[in-house]
């Protein structure tokens, strides 16, 4: 019997586009579950401030890496805002985000993520909203930063701000006036 790297990717070749793509997504939400206990974990042992601070330095060193490796696995050139929205739509934040809003204009876009599926298991089990923001927002910089450095990010809505009605984060991304492009 052989395990080989080969006769996995034969294994996932063979496989139905509907399975595989529902398989992605599974071990996406598993990788996403394994981040939620580890933040649980310290946050019942350590507190929330301290969780939050870990749970940040990891996500942002994430991002650079995340973002090299769709550069290179999908050969992306993340240029400009239309380049680093096409990137971050592949990024494992996005496909787990199941219901989202990107609006595109020319130089700019808005991306919202309207049902959280983090924070609504968080409040159904009573614990608080999970302030996100700089867990979020320094992941986004450095992966917007890996992608195109003369594109920005800007928060405009995220927890703990107030949030908008049916929305959980709110992030524009814009280019840069001095951006050599």
């Amino acid at each position: 019997m052989t395990n080989s790297r080969r006769a996995d990717r034969q294994l996932l070749i063979k496989m139905d586009k509907e399975k595989l793509v529902d398989l992605l997504l599974l071990h996406l939400r598993n990788l996403w579950s394994v981040d939620g206990l580890y933040y649980l974990g310290i946050e019942q042992k350590f507190g929330t401030e301290p969780a939050t601070e870990i749970d940040a330095e990891v996500w942002k060193t994430m991002a650079s890496i995340e973002a090299k490796r769709l550069k290179k696995t999908m050969g992306l050139k993340g240029k400009g805002v239309a380049g680093v929205m096409e990137a971050l739509r592949l990024s494992g934040w996005s496909l787990d985000l199941e219901e989202k809003e990107i609006v595109e204009g020319k130089d700019e876009a808005v991306f919202v993520n309207t049902n959280c599926r983090v924070q609504n298991a968080r409040v159904s089990k009573g614990l608080s909203v999970f302030g996100c923001k700089p867990v979020r927002f320094g992941y986004l910089q450095e992966f917007v930063k890996e992608m195109d450095p003369y594109v920005r990010v800007e928060c405009l809505a995220c927890p703990p701000d107030k949030l908008p009605q049916g929305e959980w984060c709110r992030w524009k991304f814009s280019s840069d006036m001095r951006s050599p492009d």
